[in-house]
């Protein structure tokens, strides 16, 4: 994914800075208007940075005279206390804008950081890692985008961009069969992927023409017989419960894709420390 569109970007620090801030940060205004410093970005831990838009973004609405010079990039991996920005301005500004600056860039390295290590563990296979729609409600494009910078794929978006068709579709439209080509008709250019929980029902899948097949809590055994019965026919994505300890041996059975929600919903954020001179 590339960056999200600069409105979108907006409209995400806007959010966090009118929360923050409200009708004024009355500590701040504690210090002298005039009152200029330095302030230093460093990272406590390794990790994966990513936010770099959405810190320019918050001190670009606070104060656009704040300069901010950058030490490292999105996707780059930094090693513990790594400077990553300086920042020069209105020490009002520079301490209002901190947190929400703070906030963002946390958050999305540590997804980024986590989605890095995931994708390590299968490097020498040629799986492709999935994030989910677990994501922090209104931060969608920002942890979709530090997924991408920490290696892994990106699933859908959202309910409109393409059909996944799980059990309540299933049992709601009668068959795999009849949703299917219900969702053919309504939307034919919209790609299908059918969730399936059984071989039984793999084979159901295989019978109609769904681009990609999830394969939900299959055991390794399934799995594997998936793989082959499928012969290359649609794509193949495992999902369900994968942690950082069966992911390998899951990705060596062969799947195209595997979806993980745990790279979004349980992302850690990097210790970041600011401080000014």
């Amino acid at each position: 994914m590339q960056l999200p569109d600069s409105q979108d970007i907006q409209q995400q620090v806007a959010t966090a800075l009118r929360e923050d801030i409200g009708d004024g940060d009355i500590t701040a205004a504690l210090i002298p208007e005039q009152a200029s410093s330095t302030g230093r970005v460093i990272c406590r831990e390794a990790g994966v940075i990513c936010g770099v838009a959405w810190v320019n973004e918050v001190f670009r609405q606070i104060d656009d005279q704040v300069a901010i010079t950058w030490h490292v990039a999105d996707g780059e991996l930094v090693a513990a206390d790594q400077l990553l920005f300086e920042l020069q301005g209105y020490s009002r500004s520079l301490l209002t804008g901190e947190r929400a600056a703070l906030n963002f860039l946390q958050l999305l390295s540590g997804t980024a950081t986590r989605c890095h290590h995931y994708a390590n563990l299968v490097s020498h296979t040629s799986v492709k890692l999935l994030d989910t729609r677990k994501t922090i409600p209104g931060l969608r494009t920002a942890q979709k985008y530090a997924v991408t910078c920490g290696a892994c794929y990106n699933h859908r978006m959202g309910l409109f961009d393409a059909y996944l068709i799980k059990e309540n579709h299933i049992q709601a439209c009668g068959s795999i069969a009849a949703a299917v080509t219900t969702a053919r008709q309504q939307q034919p250019g919209k790609p299908i992927e059918v969730e399936v929980e059984s071989l039984a029902e793999l084979e159901q899948a295989l019978s109609t023409d769904a681009e990609r097949i999830m394969l939900d809590n299959f055991n390794l055994s399934d799995l594997r017989q998936a793989v082959t019965r499928n012969a290359g026919q649609a794509e193949l994505e495992a999902s369900g419960g994968i942690t950082s300890a069966t992911l390998p041996d899951i990705a060596a059975t062969g799947v195209d894709y595997i979806s993980i929600g745990a790279l979004t919903k349980d992302a850690v954020a990097l210790d970041l420390s600011m401080r000014l001179r």
